[in-house]
């Protein structure tokens, strides 16, 4: 606006110039006058500073990383020598010189007497028994004798409150084993130290004993356990130890099947058996590299053959594949992966079986991935030095084929069975009729054996299933009014009991009024025996044992520690007929789940939830493995493994 002002005025003002003079002047004046506008109507900018020279700014950059690797040098340095002078400190204060003078040692410790049925030494005193006070306390209380080192008797030792008994344990080995992890260490995965712990340093929390020895028989109505023990010339020497409460946890032994050749195969239940295992694979590989080696015997020797589809198996198979994705592929000659083939061969439908259809599928799919032959429905016949012979059996036409897998490696693992020291328990004792386990009660007692001595946890063992053979029992406790019938009031307080003295009934008998009238086979509101018998024998067919897992044998140990140490703090009365009753519940097992690693990948078993995947499966695999070491000092290990092996891979040597 205001510079259309100033031009107007300019015009008439210049009004009487004429020619190009007028012309010029106006000219100039208008652009006098539009610089004067765009100065008063523009807004003024402020200046901005000028950039710095970029010379500077880049030296001030290497002084920041300079600062930056000056701070993390000094911080590293001080945290080195923070470290190395606390492990200088520690051993300081820590190492010295011990003399031990004038150990105070029984007589009777170094002179046992002879006695019992087969008139052999009985340790009543052990060397130990006087080192400390705590030992001398100790060795007045009542006797615990422990037969084995798996996951029951660790889990025992874990609960047992301390200076309640005094504790012995008797076990060929001197170390307990994280075998779930066995399958890792076969190959290399993690190192065999990481998996074992010394017995005696468990012992330690409760001032235990350890005795090196393997059970071979029981006096029951002496209450003596024969043990074989080895003697320093050599030859093995049997000693009787006295006790108040025996557990047997010895485990088991892999069932045969009557399949011949078996020496000829591996098995997985010690670090014997991973170490042997991880040196014929490894050396499998390395005679394939040679060569010398004809295509054929390359073959033989690069062909796994694992006999069984369970966790064991599966785990197996899929840690030799990892090995021969990871290690093998690296760092041997690429004809050597390229020949090798693993076959899982199960009996069943699925490998898996135990899990859920759902896992089973996703393992079998991913072993098909992976090239991992999966054989189902085939029976092993028998394994040869070079090969393994199996059979399948056409469902449509019922006819048998015999096959052959050329193979230098076989791991057996199709099921458990007793050992000779279960096979001697049962043999000694009424009642026993379980092919694969000494059968206890419901309070994890021996069937057959003295009320509350003698106990059985583990693999070695089965709670009872049988519930017709109770049933007169269950009728004299339930028939109040003695009429020989069981009206509903009487079948309610009849449920109940069975569900106490069998526990894993208790799913089974949820519609206890269905129940009851659907066996009411006349309609009398009431079941005869013979309706009771009926209804006992079908709910005896739906009840399952208890499956041969580490997860049930820590909880029975739990459950006896738990349960001993209450026996000492609230001793019932000598007139009381079930001491175990009186104290405690019966043993109740709580599923918290199976899981499997299947190659990179895992699968978790909840229930009524599953969850399958891959690496981030693996990692929560590996997280529970992890939390349920041994002692801190093997998860430690652990933990080192895993990442050594991530970042250097295996260790391949054998």
């Amino acid at each position: 606006m205001l510079a259309r002002r100033l031009a107007a005025s300019s015009r008439a003002a210049l009004g009487h110039v004429h020619g190009p003079t007028r012309l010029n002047s106006r000219l100039m004046l208008q652009r006098r006058l539009l610089a004067t506008s765009e100065t008063v109507t523009a807004t003024p900018t402020p200046l901005s500073p000028p950039p710095a020279p970029k010379r500077k700014s880049t030296l001030s950059r290497a002084l920041w990383l300079l600062k930056g690797a000056a701070w993390v040098g000094i911080s590293t340095g001080v945290g080195i020598l923070v470290v190395g002078g606390s492990i200088f400190l520690h051993d300081a204060f820590t190492y010295n010189t011990r003399h031990v003078d004038r150990v105070p040692v029984s007589p009777m410790a170094l002179h046992p007497e002879v006695g019992g049925p087969k008139k052999l030494p009985i340790a009543r005193v052990l060397v130990d028994d006087e080192d400390t006070d705590a030992n001398k306390e100790l060795a007045h209380k009542p006797r615990l004798v422990i037969v084995g080192a798996g996951w029951g008797a660790m889990s025992l030792l874990k609960t047992l409150r301390p200076n309640d008994y005094h504790v012995t344990l008797i076990s060929p080995t001197t170390t307990t084993l994280f075998t779930p992890l066995l399958p890792s260490a076969a190959v290399g995965t993690v190192s065999l130290r990481a998996l074992m712990e010394s017995i005696r340093k468990l012992l330690a929390r409760v001032h235990g004993h350890y005795i090196m020895g393997t059970a071979v028989d029981v006096a029951f109505n002496d209450r003596l356990l024969e043990i074989t023990t080895p003697g320093p010339d050599g030859q093995t020497r049997n000693i009787y130890v006295p006790y108040d409460k025996l557990v047997i946890a010895c485990g088991s032994v892999s069932a045969t099947h009557g399949v011949p050749g078996l020496e000829n195969c591996y098995q997985l239940k010690t670090i014997e058996d991973a170490r042997n295992i991880r040196r014929r694979i490894l050396s499998n590989f390395e005679t394939a590299s040679l060569p010398t080696t004809t295509a054929e015997e390359r073959k033989r020797l690069l062909s796994f053959v694992i006999c069984g589809g369970g966790p064991t198996g599966v785990e197996t198979a899929a840690e030799i594949y990892d090995l021969c994705q990871e290690d093998i592929i690296n760092y041997f000659p690429k004809l050597v992966r390229e020949e090798v083939s693993i076959s899982v061969i199960q009996s069943r439908d699925h490998i898996l079986n135990t899990y859920s259809e759902a896992i089973s599928k996703y393992a079998e799919k991913k072993f098909s991935k992976d090239e991992v032959n999966v054989i189902t429905n085939a029976r092993v016949g028998a394994v040869k030095p070079d090969c393994v012979i199996y059979t399948t059996k056409d469902p449509a036409t019922g006819k048998v084929t015999e096959h052959i897998i050329p193979a230098n490696f076989v791991l057996w693992s199709t099921g458990i069975s007793k050992n000779p020291f279960s096979e001697r328990v049962t043999s000694l004792v009424p009642n026993q009729v379980h092919k694969k386990a000494i059968e206890t009660d419901a309070h994890l007692r021996v069937k057959g054996a003295p009320l509350g001595s003698v106990y059985a946890i583990g693999d070695c063992s089965t709670i009872e299933t049988s519930v017709l053979s109770h049933l007169l029992d269950f009728v004299a406790e339930a028939d109040k009014n003695n009429d020989g019938m069981i009206d509903f009031e009487e079948w309610q307080i009849m449920a109940a009991r069975i569900k106490k003295k069998i526990p894993m009934s208790s799913g089974h008998l949820l519609e206890i009024r269905e129940l009851f009238e659907q066996y009411d086979t006349n309609k009398d509101m009431s079941l005869g025996l013979n309706e009771l018998a009926s209804l006992l024998q079908d709910l005896e067919r739906k009840i399952t044992s208890l499956p041969a897992t580490a997860q049930v044998a820590s909880q029975q140990g739990k459950y006896l520690g738990t349960k001993f140490s209450k026996l000492i703090r609230n001793a019932p009365s000598a007139d009381v007929e079930d001491p175990d009753d009186a104290v405690a519940d019966t043993f109740s097992y709580r599923h918290l789940g199976s899981l499997a690693y299947i190659g990179n990948a895992a699968v978790f078993d909840l229930g009524n939830w599953s969850f399958m995947g891959g690496l981030a499966a693996m990692y929560a695999w590996r997280s529970v493995y992890w939390s349920e070491g041994v002692s801190a000092r093997t998860r430690a290990l652990l933990m080192m493994d895993w990442i050594i092996r991530g970042i250097w891979g295996r260790d391949l040597s054998n």
